[in-house]
């Protein structure tokens, strides 16, 4: 790839740095004098990103690794699940590399990740053999004193709600016009598809419901166009300070559905219990890998002296939990592995009893309610061939169980 004019603009601003600059002082060198690339060059060394991008695109990577330690130079990509070093681009010193990244930050990102060395940020460009923008999702950070980004890349075409497969139950759950309040988690560890899936769910209802969709997202994702619905997107640093403001103020703002791009803290996920209590449905997400799990985790979260009054809050707001895994499939790419949990009135009582430990075996029961565990659901992709018995019990949450449902077989 023709990245020879990107390199020699790189060289040529690197040569400008003071011979005693060594580790996080040359990051802080790069960050306050960036400007100083002639505004043609700073397009060009945008367009070699760029051209990155449009190759991980086309090789159907999920993320793209630039810069760092770590990295040792190369540009890496997670292809179907796998990192691999990229060998047909050249290798970038750390200076060219935090070069590159500070180039796509404005102003004020400059400042911010020059004080919290980390910064989460959206980039979007014209991918012109589709003429169509695509987005990415970015996080900026330091790697043993070198700067370093990941990328992800942001589906511009939504996954079908119907191609989740969920039971009918499930989907009058989720369902605005079937239930109007409640809360309902997407759980799942990074690059599980989380996100996917909350898209999912709101495509469906700007297909159908007249209602006020606002999504509260760090950073923005997926930009969803009004259609039945109106809905409005508000990223976290640039819209709204904080998630816990932007829920608080989403109570002033006539919403029908508040989505919530993650509860990573405890004013977040108070703030979301209280604004669910008050008769809004809510969506949002955690990094866990269980139903079980995922309600043990809230509960946590809280101080104990406030954990009964948020244990009995959570049974009487929460309506369901999608737990979901993206497994290796046999065809080289990835498959969706779901535990689902609807909360019921037994399930009701073991959260406010203190019983989740009970709540597994009510999902292993609850098949006429549409409930699936995790082991359950591992064990349909391998009877249907889809995944491998090995994949079949490194993904389960419950090893023991797993190989006890293989075994009936």
């Amino acid at each position: 790839m023709p990245f020879t004019e990107a390199k020699k603009i790189l060289n040529d601003f690197i040569k400008t740095f003071p011979l005693y600059l060594n580790g996080p002082d040359r990051v802080k060198y790069i960050l306050e004098n960036i400007e100083n690339i002639k505004p043609e060059d700073r397009h060009s060394l945008r367009n070699a990103v760029n051209r990155m991008l449009t190759s991980m695109i086309e090789r159907d990577a999920s993320d793209i690794e630039i810069g760092g330690y770590g990295n040792g130079g190369f540009i890496w990509m997670r292809i179907f699940g796998k990192k691999e070093r990229i060998k047909e681009f050249p290798q970038f010193s750390y200076d060219e590399a935090a070069t590159l990244i500070v180039n796509l930050l404005n102003s004020n990102q400059r400042k911010y990740i020059s004080v919290t060395k980390n910064l989460d940020f959206s980039y979007s460009f014209l991918y012109e053999r589709k003429n169509v923008d695509v987005r990415f999702r970015a996080d900026a950070y330091f790697d043993l004193d070198t700067l370093t980004m990941n990328m992800r890349a942001i589906n511009s075409t939504i996954r079908t709600f119907e191609s989740y497969g969920f039971h009918p139950i499930v989907a009058k759950t989720l369902s605005h016009a079937y239930i109007k309040f409640g809360l309902t988690l997407i759980t799942g560890i990074t690059g599980s598809g989380k996100s996917t899936t909350l898209d999912a769910i709101i495509d469906t209802h700007n297909k159908i419901d007249p209602a006020h969709i606002v999504i509260i997202a760090s950073p923005l994702e997926y930009v969803h166009k009004s259609n039945v619905s109106l809905i409005k997107h508000r990223e976290v640093g640039r819209d709204v300070l904080t998630f816990k403001d932007g829920v608080i103020q989403s109570l002033r703002q006539d919403p029908d559905i508040i989505v919530i791009g993650e509860m990573r803290d405890p004013d977040t996920i108070m703030a979301a219990l209280e604004v669910t209590d008050t008769g809004h449905k809510v969506f949002s997400t955690l990094h866990t890998s269980s139903a079980v799990e995922s309600i043990d985790r809230i509960i946590a979260e809280i101080h104990p002296n406030e954990q009964e009054r948020v244990r009995n809050r959570l049974a009487d707001v929460l309506v369901a939990v999608i737990s979901q895994k993206l497994v290796p499939s046999l065809d080289g790419k990835r498959v969706l592995a779901k535990e689902i949990l609807i909360v019921t009135p037994s399930v009701k009582a073991a959260i406010k009893n203190n019983n989740t430990s009970e709540i597994y075996m009510m999902i292993n029961q609850g098949a006429q309610q549409g409930m699936i565990t995790m082991e359950q659901d591992l064990k349909r992709l391998y009877v249907e061939k889809k995944i491998s018995l090995e994949n079949a019990i490194a993904y389960a949450n419950n090893k023991t169980r797993i190989q006890q449902i293989l075994a009936a077989i």
